[in-house]
């Protein structure tokens, strides 16, 4: 899941090397945190949120798929 969200999110930006994800684990599973560029954190959130939403729409049904629970957090 890290290299997905890896992917997308390099996609996104304009500063792709600046991009880093870090998995915690937690009680009710794991918690990718998305790390970007100060610049580029419009960019992975969207207008009114869409680009966040569907981020984590993927990697949740990704993740679902292989029996995983998995959560993003956009973390400036």
């Amino acid at each position: 899941m890290k290299e997905l969200l890896l992917y997308m999110a390099k996609n996104l930006v304009d500063e792709p090397d600046a991009v880093t994800v870090t998995e915690v684990p937690g009680e009710d599973g794991t918690v990718l945190e998305l790390h970007v560029a100060p610049g580029d954190m419009g960019k992975v959130i969207g207008r009114q949120g869409r680009i966040a939403k569907e981020i984590r729409t993927i990697v949740k049904t990704v993740a679902q798929r292989t029996g995983e629970k998995i959560t993003v957090d956009i973390v400036d």
